[in-house]
């Protein structure tokens, strides 16, 4: 199953690099079987290239490499030019190119432009605070002291930067903000909030509360994925206990919310009925972090065997009942992901992150290949 599913994300991928050319795919708008192509100018970019690379490791089809490393190099352009890198993402965007790169050939340009590409990250860094603001310029009335849980997955940038460098500003900021996450974005549940508010004056905690999620209260799914996946990766860098028990915790309370046909809906809090959105973007990412937890339990462990029953739940229902498998003209792998229910902004589309993470999970599962968050 997971053979003949990469293989057709081969198809729609190879397909993809001459519809997309020089722009990058985001998501789809009113299930029409196409991406918006933007501009490198958002958040999203990263997740092409991220596609690209592990098709070319897959494939060994240098179609794939002269694709990715252009993506590269219009990335490090906007390295150079500083274009729209205000915001907490940087790790999505350059994590799954440049690093990527540098991973895969050993290429010096691409390392270099991720080793700045964390110096800029850095900026985000607030010492009063000991968290990295998510959005907004330093001070912001509205901004100025929060986090979101979708950071955790933009740590890895620093904790490599570190190992590169030598610097050890990276690790001690990755290493603060991993632990201000895991007190106030983690509840006692072990559901998650999206943010958390701090005040930006007095460093004091503020409140929790979600941007895309239901209600402040409930517990948006993808950002318990971005939990499991991001806890997972902090204790593979730090090797604290407490980080691989926090994703355990947040994986845990994702499996036992798996629907009967293996793909959450998009809060684990609004009502579960027919025409309540799925994401399937979520479970793609939640399936991806909990092959990272398995990576440190054995296969005898309770927990190892839970979260792989979760994992292959998921990823069968994905592949068999969610994925564009036999639709011809699709540029997406999956339907029914969901950027924004909440502000109806492509509730029920592809979404470019769904696909990375559900071709990095299948890529975990087929070949043992874990993506580009550290090095192998």
């Amino acid at each position: 199953m997971w053979k003949k599913a990469i293989e057709d994300t081969l198809r729609v991928t190879r397909a993809n690099i001459e519809r997309f050319g020089s722009k990058f795919p985001h998501v789809s708008e009113n299930s029409n079987g196409q991406y918006v192509l933007i501009e490198n100018e958002g958040w999203t970019e990263g997740f092409w290239p991220g596609i690209l690379w592990l098709s070319y490791e897959y494939s060994g089809d240098r179609a794939y490499r002269e694709a990715a490393v252009q993506t590269v190099n219009s990335l490090g352009k906007r390295l150079e030019n500083n274009l729209s890198l205000d915001h907490h993402d940087i790790g999505f965007l350059y994590s799954l190119s440049a690093k990527a790169q540098w991973i895969l050939e050993k290429d010096e340009a691409a390392r270099q432009i991720t080793i700045d590409a964390a110096k800029v990250l850095m900026k985000r860094w607030r010492e009063n605070m000991n968290i990295l603001q998510a959005w907004g310029p330093k001070d912001d009335p509205v901004n100025g002291g929060r986090i979101i849980i979708d950071c955790m997955m933009n740590l890895p940038l620093l904790h490599w930067a570190y190992l590169q460098t030598g610097d050890k500003s990276f690790r001690e900021a990755a290493e603060q903000h991993t632990e201000m996450s895991r007190r106030f974005l983690v509840r006692g549940d072990d559901s998650s909030y999206h943010t958390f508010w701090f005040n930006p004056e007095t460093g004091d905690s503020n409140r929790g509360g979600t941007h895309q999620g239901f209600k402040d209260g409930s517990t948006w799914t993808r950002g318990q994925a971005w939990g499991i996946y991001g806890f997972a990766l902090a204790y593979r860098y730090l090797r604290k206990p407490e980080y691989l028990e926090t994703a355990k915790r947040l994986a845990n309370y994702f499996a036992d919310r798996i629907p009967e046909d293996g793909v959450v809906y998009w809060d684990f809090d609004a009502p579960q009925v027919p025409e309540t959105m799925r994401d399937s973007s979520a479970s793609a990412i939640a399936a991806s972090g909990m092959l990272e937890i398995c990576g440190f339990l054995s296969d005898n462990d309770p927990a190892y065997k839970k979260m792989m029953q979760a994992v292959n739940r998921s990823m069968e229902g994905l592949v068999s009942h969610y994925s564009t498998n036999g639709e011809k003209e699709a540029e997406g792998f999956l339907n029914r992901g969901s950027y924004s229910v909440r502000t109806n902004t492509s509730p029920d589309d592809y979404t470019i992150w769904g696909d990375y993470f559900y071709l990095e999970a299948l890529m975990r599962l087929e070949k043992g290949v874990p993506g580009y968050w550290y090095e192998r």
